[in-house]
């Protein structure tokens, strides 16, 4: 997920910020309007708001609630059995683009408005990969499938994205909000191929290690 952040620069004008949640709140459903809330901290300590953990729950339950890989081989159009020559592989977490809203836990995780899912796929000359992005404050989501030959991708790696991002600094009991620049780091994926890169959220762990070298390895094979 979302690594440490360090802040850069003044506060930001809260009315202005207040005034653009308001708006943004406008047409929205009443769950997308307590996530939406939850992403401005516009509830004082002693409101009731989203937590950390029930946000958590929702994004969780939202990505479980789709047969990823299922809608992957789909859009492919390929059997499992023909895109065995390594086991699929899936990378998520939190995407932190210019559009997705970003918040700091209290238990120190970085979150943002945005979740993506991708999963790569590899035959005996191709690799496919697969990505759905949907949003929490909104209805807004995106599909890409993409297809290599192993002959043009030139590298796996992971790489360290950092986006700035306006969000709440502290909170007084009154409900009262201040809000900050501050950079966020995440971690990507990136399928490297001349003059291009597809990137993937991912989050950083023992299994996406494993994927990446496994990745790594067959690629070195393919092109020995």
């Amino acid at each position: 997920m979302g690594l440490g952040s360090a802040i850069a620069g003044a506060a930001v004008d809260a009315a202005e910020k207040q005034a653009e949640m308001n708006q943004r709140l406008k047409g929205r459903t009443p769950e997308q309007q307590k996530i939406i809330k939850y992403f401005y901290r516009s509830k004082g300590c002693l409101s009731e708001g989203l937590s950390d953990q029930e946000y958590e729950s929702m994004v969780m339950q939202k990505a479980k609630s789709m047969d990823f890989k299922q809608k992957a081989l789909s859009k492919i159009g390929l059997d499992e059995s023909q895109v065995n020559e390594v086991d699929p592989i899936h990378l998520e977490d939190y995407l932190f683009d210019d559009k997705a809203f970003a918040l700091l836990g209290k238990d120190a995780v970085w979150r943002s408005s945005a979740y993506q899912v991708s999963w790569l796929f590899f035959s005996a000359t191709q690799v496919y990969v697969y990505q759905y992005t949907f949003n929490m404050d909104e209805d807004g989501k995106k599909e890409r499938t993409e297809e290599y030959f192993y002959k043009d991708i030139t590298n796996f790696q992971t790489t360290t994205e950092t986006t700035e991002k306006v969000v709440p600094g502290k909170v007084s009991c009154t409900g009262n909000v201040s809000y900050v620049r501050t950079n966020v780091d995440s971690n990507r994926f990136a399928l490297v191929v001349p003059g291009d890169k597809f990137y993937c959220a991912m989050q950083q762990d023992d299994y996406s290690e494993k994927a990446i070298q496994g990745m790594k390895a067959k690629l070195r094979e393919k092109k020995s």
